[in-house]
């Protein structure tokens, strides 16, 4: 089992790791001090798990999850931070993490954490369960495709099918300006990050 600690401070780092080496004592462990080696790292070799700071000096853990994520690398992460858990869980969760957690919580919390992502959960405090099934609730039986208008729905589809802003604008009628906002509304509604996203999605749901 491989397990990728990152984290630019060297005793966080060390600290981490001894932590898991004792809960897990079969884990083979390497590290990473900052977030441009995390995101080299993390693209090597077979990971089930990467453990990495939100705050590194060069590119945040976010920013890292964010890539991984655009070139379809699945592995699991768990972000950890000085911020409290409601400033960034649901950001970190939308982004596609599997668990977000502060530095200063209980050994126990952290342990609990990781060893909930290896059994291939998400792991999420009671607290932000609540504000997820708040915030989600009234739209969890709707496909995010579903949530759009129909002018949305036609630019999604143009994107998909190749088709660059200015093609859309051309075809539609409309300015570039218009089709770049409907774009911006897409990516927001469905929470997804390029036009590779959408065009994944479009497909994967059958839109083209």
């Amino acid at each position: 089992m491989n397990i990728l600690i990152a984290d630019d401070h060297e005793l966080v780092r060390g600290g981490l790791a001894r932590i898991v080496a004792e809960e897990f004592p079969f884990a083979k462990i390497n590290e990473a001090s900052n977030g441009t080696q995390a995101e080299k790292t993390a693209r090597t070799g077979k990971w089930e798990l990467i453990i990495m700071d939100m705050s590194m000096p060069d590119k945040t853990g976010l920013d890292v999850l964010k890539q991984l994520r655009a070139e379809s690398i699945k592995t699991p992460v768990l972000i950890l931070s000085i911020h409290p858990e409601n400033q960034y869980a649901l950001r970190v969760l939308k982004a596609g993490g599997n668990g977000y957690i502060s530095k200063d919580c209980p050994r126990t919390d952290f342990v609990n954490a990781v060893r909930t992502i290896l059994n291939g959960k998400k792991y999420i405090s009671a607290e932000v369960a609540e504000k997820l099934a708040s915030r989600f609730d009234e739209d969890a039986s709707k496909e995010q495709h579903e949530l759009i208008s129909d002018r949305e729905m036609q630019v999604l589809k143009l994107i998909a099918s190749g088709k660059t802003v200015s093609e859309i604008a051309d075809e539609l009628s409309l300015s570039v300006a218009t089709i770049s906002t409907y774009r911006s509304r897409l990516l927001e509604k469905m929470h997804l990050k390029n036009n590779a996203e959408l065009t994944h999605y479009a497909i994967n749901n059958h839109l083209v």
